[in-house]
């Protein structure tokens, strides 16, 4: 079963990130098993396709996948700034001076 955890991993759309793992690193969306029995639009419209005009959309996504990354890297910063102010707004920031009683606990060595 963990091909198809995997598959389902990586084909998910992160929280962090925006976007999938797949298609970080390869520049486009996966196709799914399922599409190739049952052809989705996407799958048709690649058919039909030209090898020559395939090789050029191809590269195409290849050139903007930098630029996907990018994006995915400035959602990740909003993702961990709106994390660090979530943790940040339930600490309590204590003071303690000298002379004040706190409980240690001690672990066995």
């Amino acid at each position: 079963m963990l091909p198809f955890a995997l598959l389902a991993y990586r084909t998910s759309i992160r929280t962090s990130t925006g976007a999938t793992p797949y298609s970080l690193v390869y520049g486009m969306e996966a196709i799914l098993p399922i599409e190739v029995e049952i052809p989705s639009m996407m799958v048709l419209a690649e058919s039909e396709l030209e090898e020559a005009e395939w090789a050029k959309q191809r590269y195409e996504q290849l050139n903007l996948i930098n630029e996907k990354r990018l994006t995915a890297l400035s959602h990740g910063q909003c993702y961990q700034q709106r994390m660090a102010r979530a943790f940040n707004a339930r600490v309590h920031h204590r003071e303690f001076n000298p002379g004040d009683l706190v409980l240690r606990k001690q672990h066995p060595a």
